[in-house]
């Protein structure tokens, strides 16, 4: 929006063509979504306590987590609200890219929102029931898939692009379609799985983020582009912007979401920010680094699946809870040091995922 108005002000001053570089787009949405946050957060959370809008903690849980029973939630809302409008205030509002990446975050966004407002507000245990949240999850995944793959301008924006490789990249043609469903679902749902300690998702989050749009920035400069033997996504540069929004939004949360937490995110923001990562790495094509840099969530993820596999093929459990976290907390860990490492965790990780634009 600032983009248009920058383009038509230039007619009087040349001054204002500085807005139309990424790089301080990027670091006045940073600054934007931080201050929403800062702004709004602390009138976010007091009405959510007048409404009562607090967290229910299962009793099977750790017992640490009692203590944090009526702690407002929902406060993924928050997030959204300053990506959205930190992004349509810097990016550029003609890109495909930035349109499809904020569908996914509404549709995403309102699936956890519903499911977190029929557990908080309508006291209703099981929320959204698990076969309408996975069909609202298909249909967004499916819908964002379909626009991607149906307005690809070249093969590279459907291909598969194998890290540490110069000129490994598999055609997949519709193939792409299943690929795409698969990451943002999967994507989606592993940080919803994450976020169970006070500040244990955004971090990642934030990380994994800014890595993606590192990833964004080159993908959309010809000459880095071909530089760094990566596939020229022509447009996919306008996501540094919105990559910037998250870690602007994820940070001013983080003000608040830090231990001990003021507000939980909910599924409101999990499942939202899940996604938009999902869909980020899709059009840079980085699917499988995006594997490598969230390998917190993966590793939470691939908890609970061996911890239900275990059980129903064996009667016996392989961690003490899972997501793992939780197994880390009964081990007698703090919480605070399980958070904290599992953040260093995910910057070595992020590192590892930004080596592959050299090591090929």
């Amino acid at each position: 929006m600032l983009l248009w108005l920058a383009e038509y002000l230039t007619q009087f001053h040349p001054g204002f063509l500085v807005v139309q570089y990424l790089t301080l787009r990027a670091i006045f949405s940073v600054l934007t979504a931080l201050v929403i946050c800062f702004v709004v957060g602390p009138v976010m959370i007091e009405k959510l306590r007048h409404y009562q809008v607090g967290q229910a903690i299962r009793d099977d849980g750790p017992k640490s987590h009692l203590s944090k029973a009526g702690t407002p939630t929902m406060g993924g809302a928050l997030i959204l609200v300053a990506i959205v409008l930190a992004s349509l205030l810097w990016a550029d509002l003609e890109n495909r890219f930035v349109w499809i990446t904020l569908g996914v975050l509404f549709i995403f966004g309102a699936v956890g929102w519903v499911d977190d407002w029929r557990k908080v507000v309508e006291k209703n245990p099981r929320g959204l029931p698990a076969r309408w949240k996975y069909l609202w999850q298909s249909v967004g995944a499916i819908a964002a898939a379909c626009a991607l793959f149906f307005t690809a301008q070249t093969p590279a924006e459907t291909q598969l692009i194998v890290p540490f490789f110069k000129n490994v990249a598999i055609n997949l043609g519709v193939f792409y379609i299943v690929l795409t469903y698969f990451v943002i679902n999967g994507t989606s749902n592993a940080v919803n799985l994450t976020d169970g300690l006070d500040g244990l998702a955004i971090m990642p989050t934030v990380l994994v983020a800014g890595a993606l749009g590192v990833f964004a920035y080159v993908s959309g400069h010809a000459q880095f582009a071909n530089y760094l033997h990566i596939p020229y996504i022509a447009g996919s540069g306008e996501l540094v912007v919105m990559a910037a929004a998250i870690c602007g939004a994820g940070l001013g949360f983080l003000w608040f979401n830090a231990y001990p937490a003021q507000v939980f995110m909910g599924d409101v923001g999990a499942l939202a920010l899940g996604a938009v990562l999902g869909v980020m790495a899709v059009i840079v094509r980085q699917e499988i680094v995006l594997f490598i840099m969230g390998g917190v969530f993966v590793m939470e993820t691939v908890s609970v699946m061996l911890q239900v596999a275990s059980f129903k093929l064996t009667g016996r459990r392989i961690f003490r809870m899972a997501p793992i976290h939780h197994h880390f907390e009964l081990k007698g860990w703090p919480e605070p040091k399980i958070i904290v490492r599992f953040w260093v965790i995910t910057v070595i990780l992020v590192l590892v995922g930004l080596a592959t634009l050299k090591i090929r």
